[in-house]
Order: C-alpha cells, then structure tokens, then sequence
C-alpha cells in the first residue's frame, strides 16, 4: 500500500500539471439543471447532453416545470441522448420526490441524494461536487478503467472502486482527481488502443497490455 500511495502521488502530481483547471464539462445553471444533465449524460456524451440540455432547459425550468410535462413531450425533447423512455420516466420521478420531499430544492448530501430515482452514487457525487463543493469520488467509465490499470484497485464495482480510491487519495482532491482520469482517459487512456507510448504517467503504470 505505501508503495501504490507513492506512485499515485506522481501520478497525481503529473496529471495536474497537464490539467490544472478542471470542471465538469456538463453545462448548468443551477444544481437542478446540473442533476438533470447527469442523469441524461448516461451511456452519452457531454457535448450531446448540451446540445439537448439547451433547449431542454428554456423549456422546463424547475422541478414542478418536469414534473408537468406529459411523458411523450419530455421523450421527444431528450429523445437524442439515448435511452429517452427510461430517463424521461426517471426524471419526472425525480422532480416529483423534489417536490414532495425537498420543497423543490436538490438535497445536499449523498444519503438524501440517492434517494432520488435515477439517482446512484456516480450522479449524486457529480452533484455534489460541481454544485456544492463536496469532496466526492465520481466512477464513471473512465475512472473505473483508469484506476484498474493503475493498479489502484482489483474490483469492477463502481462502489468498491469508489472505496478504494477514497482510502488512497486525499479528501481534499477526491474531486479533482476524478476529472482529472476523466479528462486523462478522453486523451489518452481510451478503452480501446489506448496511447500507451505517448503517455506521460507510463512509468508509473503496471498495466499489462500496453500499446506499443
């Protein structure tokens, strides 16, 4: 463990180098807009959750907005993201436990969070992190792939691996970091044909199957 602590620790300092200024790439006005975006950002990209979330939000606002709107309108409106019929259904769950329970306003902690339909871990930390500066540990694609070829953890469960990055990394960059692999792995580290030879944390990785 010292030894995997120490090897992550230039590997954190590499990669703030390379970005120092790091954010969510989900355009938001507010934390609702931001909940939202999350949710539809499943299995699509970013750039598509912002073509879709412009108009999306000059039409619906607010919680009550969401939870107003016929299925068949909010489908159309976010049908380009994939998987429409169950985000829409999620969403308009989602906005109505806002209402009854939480007057509307997106809770502030990750147990009242997941409460919310639609709402795992990975959305409630995004949330959490982007809106309201809470240290929190996001596993999306990038940082479950990232982190098992680092060598970081041994398990496939977003939640283990969750666990084990928050016992190697301060909490103070939990967030950070999680952008940081996300931005790593959109540049370097993809799924497929990584770019193993041009990698600037090569050294300080053991994965096996290496590009070459």
């Amino acid at each position: 463990m010292p030894d995997t602590r120490k090897r992550l620790d230039n590997i954190r300092k590499k990669l703030r180098k390379m970005y120092p200024q790091v954010k969510t790439q989900l355009e938001h006005r507010n934390p609702f807009e931001l909940l939202v975006a999350t949710i539809l950002s499943a299995q699509c990209t970013d750039r598509q959750v912002n073509r879709v979330s412009q108009d999306l939000f000059r039409r619906l606002k607010t919680p009550k907005d969401f939870v107003n709107v016929d299925s068949q309108t909010l489908e159309r409106l976010i049908r380009p993201t994939g998987y429409f019929r169950n985000k829409a259904k999620n969403i308009r769950a989602c906005a109505a436990a806002l209402v009854e329970n939480f007057g509307g306003n997106v809770p502030r902690t990750l147990e009242e969070l997941v409460t919310l339909p639609g709402v795992g871990r990975k959305t409630a930390n995004v949330v959490l992190g982007a809106a309201f500066g809470t240290p929190g540990i996001v596993v999306d694609t990038h940082v479950g792939r990232i982190s098992q070829r680092l060598g970081l953890t041994t398990h496939k469960d977003p939640v283990k691996i969750e666990f084990d990055l928050m016992d190697l990394v301060p909490k103070r960059a939990w967030n950070d970091f999680s952008l940081h692999l996300i931005y790593f792995g959109r540049e370097y580290c993809m799924a497929r044909k990584p770019r193993c030879p041009e990698c600037p944390v090569q050294r300080q990785c053991p994965f096996p199957d290496k590009t070459e």
